[in-house]
């Protein structure tokens, strides 16, 4: 999460030396003064300002400060907009640690016009507030109320301040959305059954469930991950479900009722296709959560698939961690034509990898990681970049030859 205390304002400072010499010469040098406070101005904007719908910045102005010194020679301050939903600017909040219970304000970092005034992104100053206080969508406040005051310091060449004062607080009041910090993950489904992997409806990943694959170009809901997901392989007509989790003894599965597909019925029937051969499942979730249970829907399709689907005797992980050499993946399914493959591997952080045809590099793919709660997955690109792993860890891997898609699940 990036950091959001440090001003990237960097102010002049001069002067801050107190010269020693002489008497005479103690008379003529600069003098540094020490001021005591200066003055916060009262908001122009009348009410409480609307986060969401406020697109102007809302401006922060102040009176300066006392010279710091005199004689001609002013040391120039740098401030900070330090703001408070209890008013007490005891616990700082910083994004980057693990525990911020105690913190009862933020400092804001934003663009310094000049001295005197600061300009505040409305949605900037939202997702901080709602980074400090844990809001969800249920318990973000129609109104928030904020105590501001405004910190000024003279910093030396190393950053680091003396002489610190405050303005006077004042009150502002917001009225807060909840926002999106972290995209959910997308939602995504299992298939398992006799036309999958081993065939055997157990529960080993790779090995007897294989997971659908999100589709390059698709958005998802960054609320719920809902969105278009997809698997392409081949179904031999001997029967499958899906299964939106493995760890729910089936709550969450399709299957199917009089040629439809039904959710969530623990009594609905195996899917069947009439005619063995590749096929393309597609599943809308967004479509599917708009189902009750045991309700057909159309938001899962089984087509033909008859674009290119090359049969291969095997593949491989190949990279830095093997001299580039073949460590073998396992095929999913052996009893009938196979497209998924798997293999659970201990890497270091900075292992680079590829996915490969065993013995052959004509078939290749790399591409660039999409983080996921679990891992990672990637859109493999033919010849594409090394993958970097970039948290040492076992991870399984899971891979589908006809889309590329690469899935790293972590153990």
């Amino acid at each position: 999460m990036k950091t959001i205390f440090k001003s990237t304002i960097l102010l002049a400072v001069a002067g801050l030396s107190l010269f020693t010499s002489c008497k005479d010469d103690r008379d003529s040098n600069p003098t540094l003064t020490q001021p005591t406070t200066f003055v916060l101005n009262e908001l122009s904007v009348n009410g409480n300002i609307d986060l969401e719908k406020t697109t102007a910045p809302i401006v922060l102005t102040w009176s300066q400060p006392t010279p710091y010194n005199d004689f001609n020679a002013p040391v120039v301050p740098t401030y900070w907009v330090e703001m408070s939903p209890t008013g007490q600017f005891t616990t700082p909040f910083d994004a980057n640690a693990d525990d911020n219970s105690r913190a009862d304000y933020f400092v804001l970092d934003e663009t310094f016009s000049n001295g005197s005034n600061v300009e505040i992104n409305a949605q900037n100053l939202n997702r901080t507030m709602l980074q400090m206080l844990g809001w969800t969508e249920a318990t973000t406040p129609a109104i928030q109320q904020l105590l501001v005051r405004v910190k000024a310091a003279v910093r030396d060449a190393s950053f680091n301040e003396y002489y610190p004062i405050y303005s006077n607080v004042i009150t502002i009041n917001t009225v807060p959305y909840y926002m999106v910090l972290k995209p959910t993950d997308p939602e995504i489904w299992w298939l398992i059954g006799a036309d999958i992997a081993d065939g055997s409806w157990g529960g080993d990943k790779g090995k007897c469930v294989i997971p659908m694959q999100t589709i390059d170009g698709v958005v998802y809901d960054t609320k719920t991950g809902a969105g278009e997901i997809q698997w392409i392989g081949y179904l031999g007509g001997n029967g499958f479900k899906l299964r939106g989790s493995m760890d729910d003894s089936w709550a969450t599965q399709i299957g199917q009722n009089d040629g439809g597909y039904v959710k969530n019925d623990g009594g609905s029937g195996n899917i069947t296709v009439g005619e063995a051969g590749l096929y393309k499942i597609t599943l809308n979730t967004a479509e599917l959560a708009k189902v009750g249970d045991k309700e057909n829907t159309t938001a899962l399709t089984i087509e033909k698939y008859d674009g290119a689907a090359p049969v291969y005797d095997g593949m491989a992980i190949s990279g830095s961690f093997n001299g580039w050499s073949d460590t073998p993946m396992t095929a999913c399914s052996t009893g009938w034509e196979n497209h998924d493959w798997y293999i659970t591997y201990d890497f270091a952080a900075g292992d680079e990898v590829k996915i490969k045809q065993a013995n052959s590099w004509d078939f290749n793919k790399g591409g660039a990681f999409v983080d996921y709660s679990e891992g990672m997955y990637v859109y493999g690109v033919g010849n594409g970049p090394n993958l970097v792993i970039p948290e040492a860890g076992k991870y399984m891997i899971i891979f589908n030859d006809i889309t590329g898609y690469i899935r790293f699940i972590k153990q």
